[in-house]
């Protein structure tokens, strides 16, 4: 059920799953299910076409090729689609978070130094050490490690909550939430 604000897409619940570009579906395979814990769901085979279809839908060269895709289940929150592309124009190497368009995928964990030791234990590049955030923020703690294709995510814990909570009206979803 959406609360309303007064605007915004009609029925809009929430986010269905994020899609990324890999550069190897079997790399991006292990990686989501041996180390982030993710399932495999199903898969979807080779899409191309012949006229601009893939330029009108998707905004991509009219001769590229998506060669397969593939949809995981992460947990309680987003679902995960992978796509490998054949782009009739190049790829652009992978933004980083200060690039127009940049992101990362943040994920919760309940412990964080577990979840760090099992990233650093698993072979993954963790990306300093865990920081304690302050302000509104304070009481969460969050680090940021890389898929093997460099793509950054993001481990966020906060498991007695955050500081602005106290005495928010609204407070942001969180994948603890009993509803989750």
């Amino acid at each position: 059920m959406t609360k309303d604000s007064g605007g915004g897409i009609p029925g809009l619940r929430g986010a269905d799953h994020i899609g990324i570009t890999v550069p190897d579906l079997d790399e991006a395979h292990r990686f989501l299910v041996d180390v982030l814990g993710a399932e495999h769901i199903y898969s979807l085979g080779e899409k191309r076409a012949d006229d601009d279809w893939m330029q009108r839908q998707l905004g991509v060269h009219p001769r590229t090729v998506i060669r397969a895709i593939r949809f995981y289940r992460l947990g309680t929150g987003l679902n995960i689609e992978t796509f490998a592309y054949d782009a009739a124009d190049g790829q652009n190497a992978q933004p980083r978070n200060s690039d127009i368009g940049g992101y990362h995928l943040a994920l919760y964990v309940d412990d964080m130094d577990a979840a760090v030791a099992y990233l650093r234990a698993s072979g993954v590049e963790v990306m300093g050490e865990p920081v304690a955030s302050r302000q509104a923020a304070l009481g969460q703690r969050w680090i940021y490690f890389r898929a093997p294709w460099g793509m950054q995510f993001e481990l966020v814990s906060y498991p007695g909550g955050k500081a602005y909570e106290a005495g928010a009206p609204r407070l942001l979803w969180k994948p603890t939430d009993p509803a989750a």
